[in-house]
């Protein structure tokens, strides 16, 4: 089980599929929030899947304070902060090459995929 202080690391270049143009989240040609996001989530998600654990996000509050342009190298962390029962709260911060560009706090719970998509689909 994920332990407090556990952190991983993913990071991608910043394409013209990653804009806010794109995500329709705005009108310039800048880093989206919401991939920003996506990349923070896949951190998490990413450190518990090395540990053979399926999850889904259930809370996510960021504060995204500087843009990039495309073609700007960026990173997300994701540190686990608390792990009781299923539920797993990070701290999540992504980076660029000067320094932060968001931050904020990510809840995750591990779940059994089959016993999951079985409730939905009933």
């Amino acid at each position: 089980m994920a332990a407090s202080g556990d952190t991983y690391k993913v990071g991608i270049t910043v394409g013209d599929c990653d804009t806010a143009i794109a995500h329709k989240s705005g009108g310039l040609p800048v880093y989206a929030t919401p991939a920003m996001v996506a990349l923070m989530e896949n951190a998490a998600f990413t450190l518990l899947k090395n540990e053979g654990k399926d999850s889904v996000g259930t809370r996510m509050e960021v504060n995204h304070t500087r843009a990039c342009l495309t073609g700007t190298e960026v990173y997300a962390t994701a540190t686990v902060t608390s792990a009781e029962g299923n539920r797993v709260n990070f701290t999540v911060e992504a980076f660029d090459g000067k320094g932060q560009i968001g931050n904020g706090v990510h809840t995750r719970y591990i779940i059994d995929p089959e016993k999951f998509m079985a409730k939905l689909n009933k």
